[in-house]
């Protein structure tokens, strides 16, 4: 089973100094039938205006991952760090028992353009920690790169939740495939450009709801990003 759902359908938000949309219900948008995708709770694509941020604010027990496209988020949080996340790296936070971070775009004229990613953790209480690391294109261009699962497998950054997230750039004749198990569920977001996905033809911001394949194939990207979720059922 293969479902599309389009940019277009996400739930939206303007404030001013952020313009969102979200995949999944969040805040003030609400979708029952969008309550989440296995143990993916949460994928907002954020544009953060220049100058401007979220104020400092708590989270628990959640594995929360940001992934910048354009600009530069700046991170703070009570752990003590203090990091800059540019476009190529991928940050994760556990937040476990608690924490409270802030994100800020601090450039004069650039606006800050991310995906803030949420998975259900399968481990409670736990101290909370970060992680961060650059994954350059080269290693993802025409291929899907693991860069995030739960052992920290590849290089990538170890999150505690049974899922696996791998980005991929593909443009031309690149082509790539992917194994699934059937008894699992899979999310694909296509981040920008255009992509066709077991024959499903994708544009930025659309995504894909799998459940019960054994492969996604991936051909005809137009300079396209795409990140792929290996999911709880």
């Amino acid at each position: 089973m293969i479902e599309i759902r389009r940019s277009d359908d996400r739930g939206h938000a303007q404030h001013g100094w952020l313009d969102s949309r979200h995949s999944f219900s969040f805040a003030e948008y609400y979708d029952p039938k969008h309550m989440g995708w296995g143990n993916l709770r949460v994928i907002n694509e954020d544009r953060i205006a220049p100058g401007t941020g979220f104020g400092t604010h708590g989270h628990r027990d959640m594995e929360i991952i940001s992934y910048v496209l354009e600009g530069n988020l700046a991170h703070r949080d009570s752990m003590g760090n203090v990091k800059g996340i540019p476009p190529g790296d991928v940050q994760r936070m556990s937040a476990g028992r608690g924490v409270t971070h802030s994100e800020f775009n601090h450039a004069p004229n650039q606006v800050t353009h991310f995906l803030q990613i949420w998975i259900e953790p399968n481990v409670t209480g736990i101290a909370p920690s970060y992680e961060q690391k650059t994954f350059d294109d080269a290693d993802k261009r025409g291929q899907l790169r693991l860069v995030a699962s739960p052992d920290g497998a590849q290089g990538s950054v170890k999150i505690h939740a049974n899922a696996a997230l791998y980005a991929g750039l593909f443009d031309g004749a690149e082509a790539a495939e992917l194994s699934l198990d059937p008894a699992r569920k899979a999310y694909v977001h296509l981040v920008r450009g255009q992509l066709v996905v077991n024959g499903q033809s994708l544009h930025a911001g659309d995504a894909l709801r799998v459940q019960g394949e054994s492969r996604l194939s991936f051909n005809g990207g137009q300079s396209a990003e795409v990140l792929v979720f290996d999911l709880e059922p």
